[in-house]
């Protein structure tokens, strides 16, 4: 189904059973895959593509329980030229996908997100609210992004990585901030980063490591809690 209100370019590929809504713009030489839902008002450039069953433009939802209730005004979603999206992926309103930007299978993008040109997020990976990731990062498989992260330019992170936010673990005291990974960074698999950490330039976090304070730039760190590697001479 699409609506009449909606504005496509030339070359659209379209698939079966896709629903495009009200006020929403696409580009030239898209290709939409079978059973894709574009929410109101989003905006997708040139030569994007989107594979099967993928949700984009989603609003979020809210109950009394949640300390952090997401915005009502929040911005349409818009995916830059050329960014790749894999099947079962959830994107939404208030973020942008920069150009070039590879979203992979099962991913899930909260809102009030950036993600930055030629940036790659591998299968199952999480980002939360108030993020932003910033060009030619790489996030792999699994990954758990936490809301109000900042990862700059070139930085990698191994699968299986998770990071938090909050301190006090939903006591409703604090506010929440997650960690600062700087330019050239590296996060090795399944190591663990606390909230409001920052690893700096061109630093390094073993695998398994758990990050309670703030990594030197160009330092490597292991353990639990990571500490400064000395090798020996």
């Amino acid at each position: 189904m699409i609506d009449e209100r909606a504005q496509l370019g030339e070359n659209v590929q379209i698939g079966q059973f896709v629903v495009i809504e009200a006020d929403v713009y696409i580009g030239n030489d898209v290709e939409i895959d079978h059973h894709c839902v574009i929410k109101e008002g989003t905006i997708i450039e040139d030569g994007v593509k989107i594979k099967s069953f993928s949700l984009l433009g989603n609003s979020p939802v809210k109950n009394k329980k949640m300390a952090r209730k997401p915005r009502e005004d929040l911005q349409p979603l818009v995916i830059e030229r050329d960014v790749v999206i894999g099947s079962h992926v959830t994107l939404y309103k208030g973020t942008t996908i920069c150009e070039g930007a590879l979203i992979a299978d099962h991913v899930s993008v909260r809102e009030q997100t950036k993600i930055g040109k030629q940036s790659i997020i591998g299968r199952h990976a999480m980002v939360e609210p108030d993020t932003f990731i910033g060009e030619r990062v790489t996030i792999q498989t699994g990954t758990y992004v936490t809301g109000g992260t900042t990862i700059e330019d070139n930085a990698f992170l191994g699968p299986c990585c998770a990071m938090s936010n909050d301190k006090y673990m939903a006591s409703g005291r604090g506010h929440h901030k997650g960690p600062v990974i700087r330019e050239g960074a590296k996060i090795g698999h399944h190591a663990s980063l606390l909230p409001r950490v920052e690893i700096g330039k061109g630093a390094v976090v073993g695998a398994g490591a758990v990050v309670t304070k703030d990594v030197l730039p160009d330092t490597t760190v292991v353990g639990n809690p990571a500490k400064p590697l000395i090798t020996k001479k």
